[in-house]
């Protein structure tokens, strides 16, 4: 009998991982044990939307725990909702958006499960506002080899608490979570788009407008140089006064298959970027619209992760403090624009003070930019020294959850927490991320 093989977003590395679902709870911990006993080590696997190899296992082999995808309760007068590790955001907010509770903190994708939200203490368009995904998260079932199910809240087992979140699925096995959610009066989203010529621009327009919004992110042509480097459209944004809580129903298309060579190069991603920059100057201003299009714009277009080819795609998440942001920026997209690398959808946006709980959260005060780069082994690998370097001097870091190739000794100055995750590590699960970033 086949076992289904399941992979990273990026399917890079590429290392299909042998599928072990769990659909109970009550399973789970006869689950672990036997996973231990067979293969020594392995890794819960959520919804495989980790574009590097944070969710890969050491053994290839994952405990998929997709299948708890059950609502325990929820509480429609306080917005406090609890939901199995393997329910999706989205699932959540096809409940709570009719009643008016919205996700805290949501990242670009709903197709999140609630433990990976948690294991990778996703952020969103409003961390200037609500900080990370952990600071809403009330409590969850920790099940580890070496114990019982434990409940761990911030008062309660808080070691555990704050090691799990962002903890990149290491301290156990979450069979479930707790969340507050936000009220919200719509459904939809009150947006302005405005254009901005370069990336000083930007950062003038993010610092004003930023304290002012619930949500501001910014879209930038990574291959623009000279006057225009780092133009782009930032896009501020409200939940609405309406009242209206019908969705509309999205067209969704999908990618059917991934070419053996990867259609994004120089000359695609100029073109597009320029027409993309034009058709967003030309419609630049007010408009209302429904929360899936403006949260998440690639949802719509499943498998997207295909068009970077059979090679698949790595993508560059940082983030630099404020007082380098101008000058690393500058480095980086000029860097980025010399070779004609780079992504269609590069989000640039700023970080706020709010602290997480979590030992290893990613943000910190600062701005932050992700894109994607098609898988050339040669090619990516000088530019990412490059590109490592100039986040470095700017002391910044890059995002675990995206990453496929940050070096241990980058990963374990920027994240000197991680010996206290390694302390309350479960010692039957261990990742390709970690054992590239922390054993070696």
């Amino acid at each position: 009998m086949s076992v289904a093989k399941l992979y990273s977003w990026g399917h890079y590395p590429y290392a299909p991982q042998a599928s072990h679902p769990l659909s109970w709870r009550q399973g789970a911990e006869a689950s672990l044990r036997e996973m231990g006993a067979r293969f020594g080590t392995t890794l819960p696997f959520g919804n495989g939307r980790s574009y590097g190899d944070s969710c890969l296992a050491a053994t290839d082999h994952v405990l998929n725990l997709r299948g708890l995808d059950r609502f325990l309760s929820a509480d429609w007068h306080t917005g406090v909702l609890r939901a199995e590790a393997g329910v999706t955001l989205g699932e959540v907010l096809a409940v709570s958006i009719p009643r008016g509770w919205m996700l805290a903190v949501t990242p670009g994708t709903q197709f999140v499960t609630l433990g990976g939200a948690l294991a990778n203490d996703v952020h969103g368009k409003n961390h200037h506002v609500r900080g990370t995904f952990g600071r809403h998260v009330r409590r969850f079932s920790l099940l580890r080899s070496d114990s019982e199910p434990i409940e761990c809240t911030p008062d309660e087992h808080a070691a555990l608490f704050r090691a799990s979140i962002g903890g990149l699925g290491l301290t156990g096995i979450v069979e479930w979570v707790e969340i507050q959610l936000m009220p919200v009066s719509s459904s939809r989203l009150s947006v302005h788009s405005l254009p901005f010529g370069n990336l000083d621009e930007f950062l003038a327009l993010s610092r004003e407008l930023d304290p002012q919004h619930e949500y501001g992110v910014a879209w930038i042509d990574c291959l623009s140089s000279g006057r225009s480097l780092g133009r782009g459209v930032y896009m501020s944004a409200d939940h609405a006064t309406d009242g209206h809580f019908a969705s509309q129903q999205r067209r969704v298309r999908s990618v059917p298959f991934a070419l053996p060579w990867s259609p994004v190069n120089r000359v695609t991603l100029k073109a597009f970027n320029e027409l993309y920059y034009r058709r967003q100057v030309a419609k630049a201003g007010h408009a209302v619209v429904d929360y899936p299009a403006y949260f998440y714009p690639l949802d719509s277009l499943l498998e997207w992760n295909r068009m970077y080819g059979r090679r698949g795609f790595q993508q560059y998440q940082f983030v630099v403090p404020e007082a380098a942001a101008r000058e690393a920026l500058q480095d980086f997209l000029r860097a980025i624009a010399s070779t004609g690398s780079g992504s269609f959808l590069a989000v640039l946006k700023r970080c706020g003070p709010l602290v997480s709980p979590g030992l290893l959260s990613f943000p910190m005060p600062g701005i932050s930019l992700a894109l994607d780069f098609p898988q050339h082994d040669l090619k990516n690998q000088a530019l990412f020294t490059r590109l490592d370097t100039i986040v470095r001097d700017a002391g910044g870091r890059l995002y675990p959850a995206k990453d496929a190739h940050m070096s241990g000794e980058d990963f374990r100055a920027a994240y000197p927490a991680w010996r206290a995750l390694e302390q309350l590590r479960d010692p039957a699960l261990m990742s390709r991320f970690w054992q590239r970033t922390t054993q070696q």
